[in-house]
């Protein structure tokens, strides 16, 4: 799977946020929820109200990015307990990708990999 780097400064949106926003209104969150620049070389994380979907937004040179993940069972572990500010809680690279694995940051808890098979 592709993954952004770990060295990358990453913030992560406190608040759920509709998935059906797309570029232009997440840069708008960034920039006013959240309070910082879109244009930044950071990663900007966002999650929906069930915690099942995330959305990750960032400048790339020429243009922004838009990652998506959707779990078909369990829920991400928003992490609330971590240092932030108002609306954003920063995370480390490794912090994000342990969040995507499904790791629970507090209690560094991993979900079940699922291995489904094709019918028919």
């Amino acid at each position: 799977m592709i993954r952004p780097g770990t060295d990358l400064k990453v913030y992560l949106c406190r608040e759920p946020v509709d998935m059906c926003k797309q570029i232009d209104g997440l840069a708008l969150l960034v920039q006013e929820a959240m309070v910082l620049n879109p244009f930044d070389q950071a990663l900007f994380v966002f999650g929906n109200r069930q915690r099942d979907k995330v959305k990750l937004l960032f400048w790339e040179r020429n243009g922004f990015v838009v990652w998506y993940k959707r779990l078909e069972r369990e829920r991400f572990k928003w992490p609330t307990h971590l240092k932030g500010e108002g609306e954003t809680v920063t995370l480390t690279g490794q912090e994000l990708n342990w969040l995507l694995d499904g790791v629970d940051l507090k209690a560094m808890k991993p979900h079940k990999t699922l291995n489904f098979q094709r019918v028919g």
